[in-house]
């Protein structure tokens, strides 16, 4: 009887399994290459129908596909209602095939930490419970399959969805201290080249303000144009964005974001492999606290059809303008006289996919004679508005820097390679860069500039872009030292496609260069490159940071596991801050000890004809309010006072028509929400000398 009782049991239970739990399959066939394939799956007689996150709903989703080179695969399920769940988004590289796959909200392994042919049970790169919004779960539901890229096929041989009675949920997330950045795109799916059109609203209650979903969009509430950006960033499961400023027929409009000048290009850099999440933003501003135009931004949470994508900076493209990189502006029929001469914006780059404008250095890298030659870019004009003329000029230029350079009196300070480029702005690159280490500086992602020569007219670095690999943030060529130097690129990793221009290691050849270099650190060395400066930088952004990096790792559970090309890998996101913290004291005191040159005539025309000390006071130091400033000097020049905070943020700007001599004194109101830390006051006068103190507040 107990055996009876006990066969019944177990077939009531098996039963009552088999009424909650209900799998359909869907339509097979082939996925048409380089192109978007739909295939349906028809539900009908569900019971209950209505599908939701508590009693029932969609549990698992599973995929057998076979296709070689699987990375070029996006995998999206919608459901009837429109409602979409990204299931894959060009993961698994070049190898093939999903085999046997399944997702469920709730599992363990993400999609993207697995590798193919991803045998078992992965969570999606969406949000499963998405789908259970109180719709039927009747209906035609789709499987769509695109192929981003040429050259491979496949055939989807299977799939199914199963419902039940544990169903896939979602995280309930209703608000942030961060803006939030809410984008639709209608159903179209974004893609590297071109923008298609999509709706987007940005929320920013302000400092100290809460920001909810709920709210209206008070920011920006528009039309813009989206895609992919980035290289190799972009075959990461969090993807970069670019967009533009929209009006309903997709014409660009300026307009301001976020408190930052109005404008129409603007980047989302999604920093997958900075588990800090502030490699990027952190040198924009010491970049910028040396006196140059970084890139502002502000970190954001982004939501992306219905679908939470984390923590992004959303930053200023690098771009010609007044309230950007401040150059002349260049037009096709400037082809004459000074007029030619500028304004240009170049990089050394790769030249994948829609390249600008470009040749190849007739130079070989210095320590690699036999690799590939640099490639140098045009950025500005844009491809569209630049003629012959132009280019052949810029080339012109560059070459002559070149080979200047490159002859044995290439030190002479009056016909060297001095005089093309701007020394004071290749020094400061040359350090930052050093400092961070960044394995893609100096031969990618590498930007320069030429205005016209009225206007100085001679190549400058800057600004400064892309660290999401610095500060030992990566696992080749050496990226994770913290001694060495990073312009050495060619004696450890020579194989790479895109090597250091011979320019670097040459100048450092140069005693005067060196000389220079040693004297601009020992000037920076207490402000921007200063350990405690900079952990208070990294604080500040942590303490902003620290509520929304847990719902961006609730998303992207990567903590803890090495992703590429993670060298240090911390368990948390404190043990990633710390260990930032950490590599850049143990860089900072390399360099110190390392960088050579003899501080011999230390006032650099252009960097510090007069120092700070000499200069100005302010005081009280530390302050709790006001600031008294004494000027020492006389200034014939418009002035401008700058405070600013260790995110670069400004606190306090004022300009001064004239200073009529020594002992003119200002006072500084500062704002009752100045917080106590770290500051910099700046002075800027007309002729381009900048001068800074570090202040304290208490």
């Amino acid at each position: 009887m107990k055996k009876l009782l006990l066969i019944f049991l177990c077939f009531f239970a098996i039963s009552s399994f088999s009424l909650l739990a209900q799998t359909f399959n869907g339509a097979n066939g082939h996925i048409a290459d380089n192109n978007t394939t739909q295939f349906t799956l028809n539900v009908s007689g569900l019971n209950p129908s209505e599908i939701d996150t508590a009693n029932f709903g969609l549990e698992k989703v599973c995929i057998d596909i076979d296709h070689s080179w699987v990375e070029d695969l996006r995998i999206v399920l919608v459901a009837p209602d429109g409602q979409t769940v990204t299931l894959v988004n060009s993961i698994g590289g070049s190898e093939n095939n999903f085999t046997g796959t399944c997702f469920l909200g709730d599992a363990e392994t993400s999609i993207n930490s697995g590798s193919a042919p991803f045998t078992g049970i992965f969570k999606p790169a969406g949000v499963l419970g998405l789908v259970n919004n109180g719709q039927t779960g009747n209906g035609t539901w789709k499987l769509i399959v695109t192929d981003q890229v040429n050259g491979d096929e496949g055939d989807v041989l299977g799939w199914s969805i199963t419902f039940g009675n544990e169903p896939a949920t979602y995280m309930s997330f209703s608000s942030s201290n961060l803006p939030l950045v809410i984008i639709q795109t209608n159903g179209i799916d974004i893609q590297d080249d071109p923008k298609i059109m999509a709706d987007m609203g940005i929320i920013d209650n302000g400092p100290g303000q809460r920001n909810y979903r709920t709210d209206v969009f008070n920011d920006y509430n528009g039309k813009i144009g989206i895609e992919y950006r980035g290289s190799s960033s972009q075959t990461m499961p969090k993807k970069p964005y670019g967009f533009e400023l929209w009006d309903v027929n997709g014409t660009a409009i300026d307009r301001p974001i976020l408190g930052m000048p109005e404008e129409s290009d603007w980047i989302l850099s999604p920093a997958y492999p900075d588990k800090s999440l502030m490699r990027n933003n952190l040198v924009y501003r010491m970049w910028e606290n040396m006196g140059y135009y970084g890139s502002r931004g502000r970190e954001v949470e982004v939501i992306l059809n219905d679908e939470y994508q984390g923590v992004y900076l959303l930053c200023e493209k690098i771009k010609r303008g007044g309230d950007r990189l401040d150059i002349s502006k260049l037009q096709p029929e400037e082809i004459f006289g000074d007029d030619l001469t500028g304004g240009y914006i170049l990089k050394v780059d790769k030249t994948t996919g829609n390249a600008s404008p470009s040749w190849t250095s007739d130079f070989a890298p210095a320590d690699n004679p036999g690799g590939d030659h640099p490639k140098i870019q045009i950025e500005y004009p844009k491809a569209d508005d630049l003629v012959p003329q132009q280019f052949n000029y810029i080339k012109a230029y560059v070459d002559s820097f070149e080979l200047a350079l490159a002859t044995i009196d290439f030190a002479d300070t009056d016909h060297g390679y001095r005089h093309f480029i701007n020394e004071n702005s290749f020094l400061d690159y040359l350090l930052i860069t050093e400092f961070n280490r960044n394995v893609d500086s100096y031969r990618i992602s590498t930007f320069m500039y030429k205005d016209k020569n009225s206007e100085g007219g001679k190549l400058t670095m800057g600004p400064v872009w892309d660290y999401d690999l610095a500060f030992g943030n990566a696992d080749y060529c050496e990226g994770w030292k913290t001694t060495g130097w990073t312009y050495d690129f060619g004696l450890f990793c020579g194989g790479d496609d895109n090597q250091v221009p011979f320019w670097w290691k040459t100048m450092m050849s140069d005693t005067l260069f060196t000389n220079n270099l040693r004297c601009r650190w020992e000037q920076l060395k207490p402000t921007v490159f200063d350990t405690v400066v900079v952990n208070n930088w990294i604080d500040s952004m942590a303490a902003d940071l620290n509520e929304s990096q847990q719902r961006n790792y609730a998303q992207w559970p990567i903590l803890g596991i090495h992703i590429w090309p993670n060298f240090y890998v911390a368990q948390d996101y404190k043990g990633e801050v710390d260990t930032l913290k950490w590599w850049i004291k143990e860089r900072f005191e390399w360099l110190d000890e390392n960088i050579p040159g003899r501080l011999i005539n230390c006032a650099m025309a252009g960097i510090s004809e007069l120092d700070a000390e000499r200069a100005f006071s302010a005081y009280p130091n530390p302050f709790t309010d006001d600031i008294q400033l004494r000027f020492h000097i006389a200034y014939d020049s418009r002035t401008t006072i700058q405070l600013t905070n260790v995110l670069g943020e400004v606190v306090v700007s004022k300009t001064i028509a004239e200073l009529h001599g020594a002992g003119d004194s200002y006072t500084i109101d500062t704002p009752a929400h100045c917080k106590p830390g770290i500051y910099f006051l700046s002075i800027q006068t007309g002729n381009g000398q900048r001068l800074v103190k570090k202040l304290v507040k208490s």
